[in-house]
């Protein structure tokens, strides 16, 4: 026997474990490898809220916090405290990028994307844009790296807002930021 006692997951828990670590800034997450101690029924649904037990979670600070300590690991999304790390469910992407600033334009301009939990990156080679086209509807879903494996689906005003500042590039109709051209569709798929 270790002499330690059993950790039970809860959100309670893990919000007073965050609070004791942290520190200005974001959690050094990606320091942390505790042991995993089991699943909580904490589910981020594509919208980007947050339930748990089915019951939303509303506290946007309580949201804020727990996406702070979010990890995905091996395609799996875990809460990660210096003590503890829990297994959440993750219907799409963790956030939503519901904003975005333009800075320049053309191979200079910057596009800086804000979250629904008010991180921010700006797209470039460290913080890529992707677009999935949706096989059986054909609908684009845009994406950015938010941070460490961690995506924020871009929301339909912001994503039209991009398509109204994309520009042709070659075969491709897209966007520059960061130095970096996005593809959002070829040339000649575009609609009349």
């Amino acid at each position: 026997m270790s002499g330690q006692k059993p950790v039970t997951p809860s959100p309670d828990g893990i919000e007073a474990s965050v609070k004791a670590a942290k520190t200005r800034g974001s959690p050094p997450v990606h320091l942390w490898n505790p042991p995993f101690c089991g699943d909580l029924d904490i589910n981020v649904a594509k919208d980007g809220s947050w339930s748990y037990l089915g019951s939303p979670i509303n506290r946007f600070e309580l949201v804020k916090l727990f996406s702070s300590i979010l990890k995905k690991e091996d395609g799996k999304y875990y809460l990660v405290t210096p003590v503890e790390k829990v297994g959440i469910t993750v219907e799409d992407v963790p956030f939503v990028a519901v904003d975005f600033e333009v800075e320049g334009s053309g191979e200079t301009q910057k596009l800086t994307f804000t979250t629904h939990v008010g991180d921010t990156a700006v797209a470039g080679a460290d913080h890529p844009l992707r677009i999935v086209i949706d096989t059986e509807t054909e609908e684009p879903a845009p994406y950015i790296l938010v941070r460490a494996n961690l995506e924020a689906r871009i929301d339909r005003k912001s994503f039209y807002r991009l398509v109204d500042i994309a520009e042709h590039s070659g075969e491709w109709f897209g966007v520059w930021s960061g130095g970096q051209f996005f593809h959002l569709i070829r040339s000649d798929d575009l609609p009349d």
